[in-house]
């Protein structure tokens, strides 16, 4: 029996045909007698696996022997399925990947018990790499409690970043956090569901949980927590602490921030969003006279009274974020505070809060460094006080404005205003024309750039002077027109289809009664 016949690789050139059975012409390139990709040598290697997806250096590190090598011995991002198997293949992942600084542990939200635990947190301490890990994020965890949390940190000694996010354990387990790792400087906890019923009791909190102090701490963000206020004395007892974050988080804040401002007088950088705070806490903030970025986001019972406050002492102030959430509690009086006693203010964004000529004109004298400025769903925002703008605020390199009623005469005092204007974007303003855009494009040159979302602004204000409905009319015939261009059958062969169609119509028009009334008769 004769042997087979060796088989040849050919590589077809695109663009040309492929070979045919009756020999057509084709070109065939020979195989490369030797791979140049290991003329690289591992440093370029590992650059080109470092600019790649997870997915696709993944897929390279399979390639061959050396590529995993690299990979292995270079990659310091790794990114693992916390599941309960995790623990017994902790050991392999981590003598393979030795170069990794920055681990996350993850878990779907329909894993169930089939998360982490406290075993097999202990398993993955035991094979972390302890010298070198300075960063750790934990999400979905809720089989972990605090002596999981505990064992993790405790392998975790040079750490500098903990982001924690669904986890099960409580307040009480930073304890152990705080004083295994002294070098933390960054802290993010989100959506404990460990944390007690203790809302309005910081005294007995305070005394409950003792923290240890935190001297290396210089960020902490509590976002989506139902009793935030376990984590003030943690905060209180940072005294280098620079910024804090605290969003969305149950609970009266106004005595919480007169702790933390008298224990941490050098925060830089506050964000307070969706809180029951009100000027009693904006007053204690005050005392911070290192603030230079301040967001208040929807934050009803702040007034002016408490941004006079915090303009009066915070004199470094460089950001200033408010969304009034149309309460009208802030208005030109808290602004002109803002503009006699924050000469440094560089960034100013205001949603929901209705200046009138009055303040912006101060704005425009007294800050001098004004280069960023969003004007938002601001009422009382018209054409004077555009024109104010650009007579005014010389910095002024950004300009956003949404939802003001503001027209092409307001906007064409920009052509001669604001000479430092590299940009400006207008959304929602029914008033603006687009020829009078293109005139700024083609007066200002350069490198001014200008937008206009006029299309959407049409419909969303068709909308609004007809409550809604001649939107829903226009889904409703765009729908039913969907539904009738659709290829029905009509033999008994595709009865099937024909009741899956059947069914798709019926959800649809039940979702436009539920949303949108009876449609009308077509």
């Amino acid at each position: 029996m004769a042997p087979p016949r060796a088989q040849r690789t050919m590589l077809v050139v695109a663009g040309d045909a492929p070979p045919t059975a009756g020999g057509g012409a084709r070109f065939a390139a020979p195989p490369p007698e030797r791979d140049h990709t290991q003329d690289l040598p591992d440093e370029i290697l590992s650059l080109v696996f470092a600019s790649l997806t997870p997915t696709d250096r993944n897929a390279c590190s399979l390639t061959c022997a050396r590529w995993k090598e690299v990979d292995a011995s270079t990659r310091h991002r790794l990114s693992l399925d916390a599941r309960a198997a995790l623990g017994y293949a902790a050991q392999g992942i981590f003598a393979r990947f030795t170069a990794v600084s920055k681990l996350a542990l993850r878990c779907a939200r329909g894993s169930g018990t089939d998360s982490l635990s406290d075993d097999g947190a202990r398993q993955v301490a035991a094979a972390l790499p302890s010298a070198r890990l300075a960063r750790l994020k934990l999400r979905g965890l809720r089989q972990l409690s605090d002596d999981g949390l505990a064992s993790l940190a405790g392998a975790t000694p040079v750490i500098r970043k903990l982001s924690v996010a669904s986890c099960s354990f409580g307040p009480k387990a930073f304890v152990a956090v705080l004083r295994s790792c002294p070098l933390l400087e960054d802290l993010s906890v989100k959506r404990l569901r460990g944390l007690p019923d203790t809302a309005g009791a910081t005294t007995a909190i305070t005394e409950e949980i003792l923290f240890p102090p935190a001297s290396s701490l210089r960020s902490v963000c509590l976002k989506d927590l139902y009793s935030a206020l376990c984590f003030v004395p943690l905060v209180a007892s940072s005294p280098n602490l620079r910024s804090l974050k605290i969003l969305r988080c149950s609970g009266s804040w106004d005595l919480p921030l007169e702790v933390i401002a008298a224990r941490v007088p050098g925060l830089v950088e506050l964000h307070l969003e969706k809180l029951q705070v009100g000027d009693r806490g904006l007053s204690a903030v005050s005392a911070c006279a290192n603030l230079e970025v301040l967001f208040l986001v929807k934050t009803p019972e702040c007034t002016d009274a408490g941004i006079i406050s915090v303009a009066e002492k915070c004199h470094k102030l460089r950001k200033l974020h408010i969304d009034g959430w149309r309460t009208n509690r802030i208005g030109d009086h808290g602004l002109m505070a803002v503009a006699r006693g924050c000469p440094d203010l560089q960034e100013l964004v205001l949603i929901g809060v209705n200046p009138t000529v009055q303040s912006l004109r101060m704005l425009g004298e007294h800050c001098r460094s004004l280069e960023r400025l969003a004007l938002c769903g601001c009422e009382t925002v018209g054409d004077p006080e555009i024109i104010c703008l650009a007579e005014r605020c010389a910095a002024l390199k950004k300009l956003c404005i949404k939802g003001c009623p503001v027209s092409d005469r307001g906007m064409w005092a920009l052509n001669g205003g604001c000479p430092s204007l590299v940009k400006v974007k207008l959304k929602r303003c029914r008033g603006v024309s687009y020829e009078c855009i293109e005139n700024l494009k083609v007066v200002r040159g350069g490198s001014f750039s200008i937008s206009l979302d006029i299309v959407l602004e049409r419909d969303a204000g068709g909308a609004i002077e007809n409550g809604g409905q001649e939107a829903g009319q226009v889904q409703i015939t765009e729908l039913t027109d969907q539904m009738a261009a659709m290829d029905l059958p009509t033999n008994a062969t595709n009865a099937q289809s024909s009741a899956q169609a059947s069914s798709r119509m019926r959800s649809v028009m039940s979702a436009l009664r539920r949303r949108f009334g009876n449609p009308p008769a077509l």
